[in-house]
């Protein structure tokens, strides 16, 4: 594709506008919502929580109706806990199955490891701690496996053997050599 493909076909004057534009008509619709919410929690609470009437009320009565109100609000606070309480638990089980799935795909990211020489007195330290203070030899503890050499044949000077192996009685030791 060339340049002039990928150029957008509205200016950035243009495109300014419409993005301020769009975020005054977002701000409105942000401040109606606002005003729906707080009409609606005003019509719920006064359906629910009738006024109170406090004139002509003795003192005993005044007690009794704020203790039949704190009576209330900790009724209502043990709900808000439970359902708190309730919706932690469900948003740690999503989480928890989602990285199941996550793992379960295979679409984890192994981080990149660097590879770290170590002897093996500093990793048994790091492994057990500062318990083991003596150096260990894991060749110690190896079988020892022998080899069997192959039968190797002497190697003479050639002119001991010209001279040794020359004539009829040379041939005849080859002969029973390789036999």
């Amino acid at each position: 594709m060339s340049e002039e493909q990928r150029k957008s076909k509205i200016s950035a004057s243009r495109r300014l506008t419409l993005k301020t534009k769009l975020l005054k008509v977002a701000t409105v619709m942000l401040e109606k919502e606002k005003e729906t919410k707080r009409q609606e929690r005003e019509t719920t609470l006064s359906e629910r929580v009738p006024p109170l009437q406090l004139s002509g009320l003795s003192v005993q009565d005044l007690q009794a109706l704020c203790k039949e109100l704190h009576h209330k609000i900790d009724v209502v606070d043990e709900e808000r806990y439970d359902i708190n309480s309730k919706v932690n638990k469900n948003n740690l089980e999503l989480e928890n199955l989602s990285a199941k799935i996550i793992e379960l795909k295979g679409k984890m990211k192994r981080p990149a490891l660097k590879r770290v020489k170590i002897s093996a007195d500093a990793m048994l330290g790091a492994l057990l701690g500062a318990k083991v203070k003596e150096s260990v030899d894991f060749k110690a503890n190896l079988k020892t496996v022998k080899k069997e050499e192959e039968k190797k044949e002497e190697v003479t000077d050639w002119r001991k053997n010209v001279e040794a192996m020359s004539g009829m009685e040379g041939r005849m030791k080859l002969f029973n050599a390789n036999q």
